[in-house]
């Protein structure tokens, strides 16, 4: 029998740590008849962290207004994801805290 690495301070533990990994607790953001996004910080077997977002937005029912907020979503999530890989990347010219 293996043992379970321990959890970690912001892990949920249960049924949400699987195949080794750690999930926390959902943090939702939720704007009624807009949209929702849901957060989820992952800790894989390998020790990796990740943040895990799913998105849900209302699309307008006009075919062409839908594609051009799919367009300006998938800008939008190219630019945070590109963001957020740069600020995690390591500096070496700067100290680490």
């Amino acid at each position: 029998m293996t043992r379970r690495p321990d959890h970690t301070g912001w892990c949920a533990r249960g049924h949400r740590c699987n195949l080794g990994e750690h999930r926390s607790e959902e943090t939702v953001v939720d704007l009624p008849g807009h949209g929702r996004a849901v957060l989820v910080r992952v800790r894989t077997a390998a020790g990796r962290d990740h943040a895990e977002i799913r998105v849900r937005v209302a699309l307008a029912p006009v075919e062409l207004r839908a594609r051009r907020q799919l367009h300006g979503l998938l800008t939008d999530l190219r630019h945070t994801v590109t963001r957020a890989a740069v600020a995690g990347r390591p500096h070496p010219w700067k100290a680490t805290r």
